[in-house]
């Protein structure tokens, strides 16, 4: 009930994303066209993750999640029968609002309900649930496509997988009332300790505004924040960056297929290895190597295109990036949930997705105009050194931000910043 609503959604999802440019030009689309039609789903995730933040904080985990899939459904049939490519982008745009809210849904849930002690391993667990369905699902709507002939079929299976998504969480065991938050979730605002005995419910303090949830929480929104939306930054580089590499050696579409194959094969074989590094050892030394790796990656690639041996530093360098993104898997989830204030968590947490999918969101642009203007190698230096940076970002805020295993409970309204050093 945790886990496999995840895996639902994003298998089906995996299934649609690859097609959606595709689906664009066979209603008429030319290239640029088709392109913005394919980025109305990440435009979604950014608008949809305040709302939802909102949504969560008020109606709950689970109905939220059930809003999100019904409404899914909707974008979905309105994918196949979509007249025209505005009215596809609609849907598609719709799609990514509800991604946003079903993904921020879970993240909160997780963030009450999993102790300090083992949380980045069931954050972990919870992107690598995320990668599984973004890995099959292409593969799967190639199978479907060779089936059918027709790209409505992923797209029918994406429906068939939101119903039993729905359904699950509808009918299913309530995770919200199964599993109890954890003691470090605070119900109401400190008090003194007089000693008397309390009785009767306790008072809960009305729920606090997404924008005065922002304004009280700018320093770790400023500081960590944009050091996480620069990993997110990297990691969107990534998918960009390689396959244009690929055609700029003038290799074929399989062979730069077989290299992001393998890079993404390595990256989700290490998503649980994060986890435990980050429990055992403590997010830095996750979130570090994995930058320091994603950074000098890029750097040392962009050295190598016209060398004798371009396609094998490709190769090579495709697997550092791997491992360096699976060895970030959970971190972004993991240290939303350790600075989110506990009373009151969706609020901060729709905050700190839209700021980190920000991130995700400029970086394909930024590789765009810089190749546009300078070269591909000089964006992917731009990249590397956007790494490095965030990598210098980690290294001197999450041990101001981040709570101590120790000490899991030091956020109150006025954020951890006080607390945590």
């Amino acid at each position: 009930m945790v886990y496999l609503p995840t895996v639902l959604f994003s298998l089906g999802e995996g299934a649609v994303i690859p097609l959606i440019p595709v689906i664009a030009a066979s209603m008429g689309a030319d290239v640029a066209f088709a392109a913005l039609v394919a980025s109305a789903l990440v435009v979604g995730q950014l608008c949809g993750n305040l709302p939802a933040g909102w949504a969560v904080a008020r109606i709950g985990e689970r109905f939220t999640m059930v809003i999100a899939g019904v409404v899914a459904i909707g974008a979905g049939v309105g994918m196949v029968f979509a007249p025209s490519p505005a009215i596809l982008a609609a849907s598609v745009f719709l799609l990514g609002f509800c991604a946003a809210a079903f993904g921020l849904a879970r993240h909160a849930f997780m963030t009450t309900r999993v102790p300090i002690a083992f949380r980045a391993r069931a954050l972990s667990l919870l992107g690598g649930s995320f990668r599984l369905g973004i890995f099959i699902g292409p593969f799967v709507a190639a199978g479907l496509l060779q089936l059918f002939g027709t790209e409505a079929a992923a797209i029918w299976f994406f429906l068939a997988c939101l119903i039993v998504m729905v359904v699950l969480v509808l009918f299913g065991p309530d995770p919200e009332k199964t599993i109890p938050p954890t003691t470090s979730v605070r119900t109401a605002p400190l008090a003194e300790d007089t000693g008397e005995a309390v009785s009767g419910a306790i008072a809960t303090a009305p729920p606090t505004g997404i924008f005065r949830t922002m304004w009280q929480q700018r320093s770790v929104l400023g500081r960590l924040g944009l050091a996480a939306a620069s990993l997110s930054a990297v990691r969107s580089a990534r998918q960009v960056v390689l396959p244009l590499w690929g055609l700029s050696l003038g290799l074929d579409a399989s062979t730069i297929a077989l290299v992001v194959g393998i890079s993404g094969a390595i990256d989700f074989a290490l998503f649980y290895a994060s986890g435990q590094v980050m429990d055992r050892f403590g997010r830095l030394w996750a979130a570090m190597p994995a930058m320091v790796l994603m950074g000098a990656g890029f750097l040392a690639l962009s050295f190598t295109h016209d060398g004798d041996a371009a396609v094998l530093w490709f190769g090579m360098f495709a697997a550092v990036l791997g491992v360096g993104n699976g060895l970030s898997s959970g971190i972004l989830l993991t240290l939303g949930a350790d600075v989110a204030p506990k009373r009151e968590p969706a609020a901060f947490l729709g905050s700190w997705r839209t700021l980190t999918d920000a991130g995700g969101a400029v970086a394909p642009l930024l590789v765009s105009g810089i190749t546009a203007v300078a070269s591909l190698p000089v964006a992917a230096a731009v990249i590397g050194v956007i790494g490095l940076v965030g990598a210098g970002g980690f290294l001197r805020w999450i041990p101001r931000f981040v709570p101590r295993a120790k000490n899991p409970g030091p956020v109150e309204d006025g954020g951890p910043a006080e607390n945590a050093e």
